[in-house]
């Protein structure tokens, strides 16, 4: 008996001691996890902005610039008439002072503008957004610890959006650049900089944490005008006013994008910031700080995302590549063999889905570079080899405004709801195009299979089902006996004009 309850007695002990061992090391790995969740390198979260913002930080510098404007005389008060005289621009009170005191002379306005930078050289080399130093005439700069210095534009790059300046100073604090191409959507990112100027009158810059929300972004022409917006780091770290220019950064304190936009309705902070990835920096560092001109590869094409709908005229199994729409005459393309209608697969050996993809191949691509080049043509894989060129500053347009259509529409031709008219030779001269190069489209009939193609009036109608359009009388004679989708070429690109109207 006495046995049996030294035995019981040793087995609950165990069982406790099983228990509590078990115990003990789930709060343990609870701790190492949560430890894991909290750290980055070694390091707690909290500790890792800091330690970012303590030695990035001192790189990131502010900046002003003073613009100066000059627009013509106001008008003043004539004899109690107010300046929007019911006499408009012929205002007789107006002449009278200009007849014995002459014009009223032009008036300069000083416009500041703010923004950030980051120093990328001890030598005083500083990276930030061209249009922060756009058309400055004075640029300041202002160090975290207060010091100023006047600085010098070394060299800017309309296209992406990027620009180096530099100030007389020496052994400065650098920033680290990191490498954009190993960017995860979700990784701790900080935006460094300096929002709305020096409002705060402080010139330390401020720091906001967040992550990437989105690779590759692109802004579109509406917001990016003449610039590349087509590759851009989408982040939710607050960037507001004042912070263009500034760096993005990792949490190992590498520059890993420059902040270049905010998306609001308001104007004000709504959680969506860009930054131009820092390897598109790389690139152009050189070039930039040199004062030369910045140069892209440039193929001489007009291209076009694939549809559904061309996919299938084309006989693809599936949407791939970038549908060739035009080939400049001359241009590197041409030279090389390619054609209208081909379907670019293959750029320098990497596969193309979208036009958003080449333009992003095509801007990292040296001028005078010599890519492999893979169409597909008939259904066939062909490879090319072409020597890229150097983009001219204007490529000729073949597009036409509704103000300047025809307005004599005798000869005229009509098909699936649009009306086609004869383009002038002097029409053809404005627009860089031969004298019997298509015909222009003067209306489209709501709900016809043109309108749901999306061709408008202004598009130039150059081909249908690969047919050359050089007149009028060509349009009626290819099209009258047409049946089944037809692929038409405009001037914009390639559209699938169907038979009948979906709507």
């Amino acid at each position: 008996m006495y046995k049996s309850k030294q035995l019981l007695f040793i087995l609950v002990i165990l069982n406790v001691g099983y228990l509590f061992g078990i115990a003990l090391f789930s709060d343990k790995l609870t701790a190492q996890q949560l430890s894991r969740s909290e750290t980055f390198e070694g390091y707690p979260m909290e500790d890792a902005v800091i330690r970012v913002a303590e030695t990035t930080g001192k790189a990131v510098v502010a900046i002003t610039v003073e613009q100066v404007q000059r627009v013509g005389g106001v008008r003043r008060f004539y004899f109690g008439f107010p300046e929007d005289s019911p006499f408009g621009s012929d205002d007789p009170f107006r002449r009278f002072f200009e007849d014995f005191f002459g014009e009223i002379p032009q008036r300069e306005y000083r416009r500041i503008g703010v923004g950030s930078g980051v120093i990328i050289d001890p030598q005083g080399y500083i990276l930030t957004n061209q249009h922060v130093v756009e058309g400055a005439e004075k640029i300041k700069v202002i160090l975290p610890d207060g010091r100023e210095f006047k600085a010098e534009l070394k060299g800017q790059d309309v296209r992406s959006d990027l620009a180096v300046i530099k100030i007389n100073a020496r052994n400065l604090p650098v920033a680290v650049l990191g490498d954009s191409d190993k960017l995860k959507i979700g990784q701790w990112v900080v935006a460094i900089g300096n929002p709305f100027g020096l409002a705060m009158q402080n010139p330390e810059p401020t720091v906001t944490i967040g992550v990437i929300s989105a690779l590759h972004r692109s802004l579109g022409r509406t917001l990016a005008r003449e610039r590349d917006y087509n590759d851009l780091i989408q982040t939710d770290a607050a960037i507001n006013p004042g912070n263009s220019g500034g760096p993005l950064v990792n949490l190992k304190g590498e520059v890993i994008g420059i902040n270049v936009a905010i998306y609001s309705t308001s104007g004000g902070y709504q959680g969506i910031g860009f930054a131009v990835p820092i390897n598109s920096a790389r690139r152009i560092l050189s070039r930039l700080i040199e004062g030369k001109k910045v140069e892209y590869g440039w193929l001489g094409v007009t291209v076009q995302d694939m549809t559904e709908d061309l996919a299938t005229y084309f006989g693809l199994s599936e949407k791939k590549g970038v549908l060739i729409a035009g080939v400049l005459a001359g241009g590197p393309a041409q030279k090389a063999g390619m054609k209208k209608g081909d379907i670019l697969i293959e750029f320098d050996n990497k596969k193309v889905n979208s036009v958003k993809e080449l333009l992003s191949f095509m801007n990292n691509s040296d001028v005078g570079k010599k890519v492999r080049i893979l169409v597909l043509r008939d259904k066939k894989e062909i490879p090319l080899e072409v020597v890229l060129g150097s983009r001219p500053e204007q490529v000729a347009s073949q597009q036409i405004t509704e103000e300047q259509l025809p307005e004599d529409k005798e000869q005229s031709g009509t098909w699936r709801g649009m009306e086609v008219a004869e383009v002038s030779s002097s029409r053809a001269k404005q627009f860089g195009m031969s004298q019997t190069e298509g015909v222009v489209v003067v209306k489209v009939k709501e709900d016809s299979p043109a309108a749901d193609a999306g061709i408008m009036p202004g598009d130039i109608i150059l081909e249908i089902n690969h047919q050359r359009i050089s007149s009028v009388n060509d349009f009626n004679r290819i099209t009258r006996f047409l049946k089944g989708d037809c692929l038409v070429a405009t001037a914009r690109g390639f559209v699938i004009v169907k038979e009948k109207s979906e709507k």
